[in-house]
């Protein structure tokens, strides 16, 4: 860790997924942080270790706090986010250069296969390379993702990238991060949206039915929720090459 100006902590922890010989295979398998039960199932497969975070800061955090990051040789940040860049558009993809957290900047690994990416675009998927910023709370106002955007430059915001990075740096392993856009930057977040989670991360349709029989005014942005959020999952599970056991991430020197 080194330290800049105004005592802005900058951690480096994006070293290279397959570093060491050639010619001997890290067995250990890649962590990969969620937030929701959706982008657990997509990422799930051999070679890694998914858990999901149910979109609770600090129950992700529990559940770090019961692993042996020895047995990792990895950890990745692999979901939706929100977008505060108001270029992006629901179903682009970020991949992380960096995690900006209060003062604390994480330096993230990068996707190294242009050809994935490549494929990816021609897929009509616009991935980009940028930061995204780690939260608490979810950033649900338009006027809140652009104060966001603006302090801190970042493409995207989530609230699990910052603590998986972090998890990483204490133990010493290397990070990395890919995120797709759910809502753009010009779209606020349904009060609904936001607590209609379960614990488990599914998604409490009953309480969104007695939401909406509360409110019906609130169908149309839940709807346009909904739809980008789909969009975001079908980008994402097109997105999966890129976290396959780590394979196509490497260091930065950002």
């Amino acid at each position: 860790m080194t330290w800049g100006a105004g005592a802005a902590a900058i951690v480096d922890n994006a070293g290279d997924l397959n570093s060491g010989d050639l010619n001997q295979v890290d067995p250990r398998p890649v962590l990969i942080v969620t937030g929701l039960v959706q982008e657990a199932r997509i990422a799930a497969g051999p070679g890694m270790i998914v858990i999901c975070s149910s979109s609770d800061p600090q129950q992700l955090r529990a559940l770090l706090a019961t692993l042996d990051s020895s047995t990792f040789r990895g950890v990745i940040s692999f979901g939706v986010a929100g977008g505060l860049d108001p270029s992006l558009k629901s179903g682009d993809v970020v991949v992380a250069t960096e995690v900006l957290s209060g003062d604390t900047r994480f330096l993230a690994g990068l996707a190294r296969n242009e050809e994935m990416i490549a494929s990816a675009a021609l897929r009509r998927r616009r991935v980009v390379r940028g930061g995204l910023a780690g939260v608490e709370q979810v950033i649900a106002a338009t006027a809140c993702k652009a104060a966001l955007h603006s302090e801190t430059g970042a493409a995207a915001v989530d609230m699990e990238s910052h603590i998986a990075a972090a998890y990483a740096a204490k133990a010493g392993i290397p990070f990395a991060a890919l995120r797709v856009i759910s809502d753009p930057a010009s779209r606020s977040l349904p009060a609904l949206a936001k607590s209609a989670i379960k614990p488990n991360g599914d998604i409490d349709v009953r309480k969104v039915l007695r939401g909406l029989a509360r409110n019906p005014r609130t169908l149309r942005a839940l709807v346009s929720t909904g739809i980008d959020f789909n969009r975001a999952l079908r980008s994402l599970r097109g997105c999966r090459g890129f976290i396959s056991g780590g394979e196509g991430l490497v260091a930065t020197n950002a």
